[in-house]
């Protein structure tokens, strides 16, 4: 059982009881109080990721055997 949950669904973002629209389609690099979501991960990071959407990510991991 989670303490905490992230989830993204029906272009909502929901971080524990806070539940706001999704500005992004996919979830990625979704803001929450100074750091960005990473779905991929399932870990917030303080900086955006360079990727632009989830297939972007997915295709690098692929090309460079995991990240």
């Amino acid at each position: 059982m989670a303490v905490w949950n992230v989830n993204h669904s029906d272009g909502k973002m929901r971080f524990g009881l806070y539940t706001r629209k999704a500005t992004t389609p996919s979830g990625c690099n979704e803001p929450f109080k100074n750091a960005y979501w990473c779905p991929k991960r399932k870990w917030f990071s303080k900086e955006p990721c360079p990727f632009s959407n989830r297939f972007e990510c997915m295709s690098f991991a692929r090309l460079c055997g995991g990240v």
